[in-house]
């Protein structure tokens, strides 16, 4: 079995100490060398200016392709766009393009009164410029808004028409769930490239916590496998085994690239991928 291409989401700091978080993950990283990294926008667009600087960073220091998240929260048309161009002119064209959580305090998203009313318009805009190879989510489960399973692949078969040219899709805990929402789509005429996104398990209470709010299903073995893993201090060993297994089976089943959410944690990241057999890239001093 071949090793996967791989890439590496992280979310821009907010201190200090969060910056040398990111940067040592980025060391550990960056040399597996990525297809991509991409960075995060938070929740109403809290860390517009820290994303922006950070992908900057990332793409004029450490020598990988970056993709800027960019969402449709809280600014205009113009503000947003003017936010891509910067992107451009810095050298980034890539874009995962997203409709974004809203602000902290309301429950539903609402479409600034010039903006973006969802992400389709938004890859519409984007693709209409030229410049930006865009990728955008899909669901593998419901969205928490979304009436139906089959409402998720039409949302996304419509962000594909619109001009995204691949999707990255949100954590899940089963390979099943994958190849289930893979056929759902390829029956729907979607034949863009569909990423699954891996979430290691550094922490499971955190990770209970987020799937909740994200609409994954936790299968019941799953919590009890970790409750038992926890009282014997094994919660690291069970993570790293039930991820790497996650992994190979998608590769089994067909999928040649994986994109991991790393919360700015590497090990855990570096050890499933040197399991599936992705090893850090030869210096150019060690090269004879």
């Amino acid at each position: 079995m071949p090793a996967p291409r791989v890439s590496f989401e992280f979310f821009p700091p907010k201190s200090l100490e969060a910056s040398f978080r990111l940067w040592e993950t980025l060391g550990v990283l960056s040399p597996l060398d990525p297809a991509f990294v991409s960075v995060t926008y938070g929740a109403g667009g809290t860390t517009r200016a820290l994303t922006h600087d950070a992908v900057k960073t990332i793409h004029k220091n450490y020598g990988v392709p970056v993709a800027a998240h960019l969402t449709c929260v809280d600014a205009t048309r113009a503000e947003t766009l003017a936010i891509a161009e910067s992107y451009a002119e810095a050298g980034v064209t890539q874009i995962v393009a997203l409709r974004g959580d809203p602000p902290k305090g309301q429950g539903r998203f609402t479409p600034h009164a010039e903006g973006f009313a969802s992400s389709v318009e938004l890859v519409d805009a984007l693709a209409a410029t030229g410049r930006f190879e865009i990728r955008v989510g899909a669901y593998p489960e419901p969205h928490p808004e979304a009436a139906s399973m089959q409402d998720c692949v039409d949302f996304l078969k419509r962000k594909i028409d619109a001009g995204a040219t691949s999707a990255i899709t949100q954590f899940f805990f089963e390979a099943e769930t994958f190849f289930r929402f893979r056929d759902a789509c390829a029956a729907a005429g979607i034949d863009a490239p569909i990423i699954p996104g891996i979430l290691p398990i550094n922490s499971w209470s955190g990770v209970a916590k987020f799937a909740a709010s994200c609409g994954a299903q936790v299968p019941a073995w799953l919590d009890e496998a970790f409750a038992t893993a926890i009282r014997d201090g094994r919660e690291r060993l069970l993570a790293t085994a039930l991820c790497t297994e996650l992994c190979t089976e998608l590769l089994e089943g067909g999928v040649e690239d994986l994109h991991f959410y790393t919360l700015n944690s590497p090990d855990l990241t570096r050890d499933v991928c040197a399991a599936l057999g992705v090893t850090p890239r030869v210096a150019l001093s060690e090269v004879a």
